[in-house]
């Protein structure tokens, strides 16, 4: 399996500590700066307010198969969770879209860390992606 990261995240959040334990609880601003080689796949992107961002948890502690989810007291599965420590820690978060200057992305809401690999980019389509 190849997976090549797209592009890198700028953020607030230089450590784990201080970091949210969910983008949307807070309203930093980030950016997303796509290698140039994929600055094609943009086009077409601002027409959408809101994006998913799958990116490489590189900085997550090791494997744990349970964990305590934040503000639980009792261990559960971490595929029940919404916790980094995963086999593949792979990150997803819901942004908002404020602008795009060339093959930068300034979005609201991303809980990646500074420096973190961004592998994909997604519209997020209300008809399509809520139950």
């Amino acid at each position: 399996m190849k997976v090549k990261p797209i592009g890198l995240v700028s953020s607030p959040y230089k450590i784990k500590k201080g970091s949210p334990h969910q983008g949307r609880f807070s309203d930093e601003i980030s950016t997303i700066t796509i290698f140039e080689e994929y600055e094609e796949a943009l086009d077409g992107i601002e027409n959408y307010s809101y994006l998913k961002v799958i990116y490489w948890m590189d900085r997550a502690d090791s494997v744990t198969l349970k964990v305590v989810p934040y503000g639980r007291t009792e261990k559960r599965g971490v595929f029940s969770t919404r916790a980094p420590v995963r086999p593949n820690p792979l990150g997803l978060c819901m942004v908002e879209l404020i602008k795009i200057d060339g093959n930068v992305l300034t979005v609201r809401w991303l809980d990646a860390l500074d420096e973190s690999p961004v592998l994909d980019i997604k519209p997020f389509v209300q008809e399509l992606d809520c139950p």
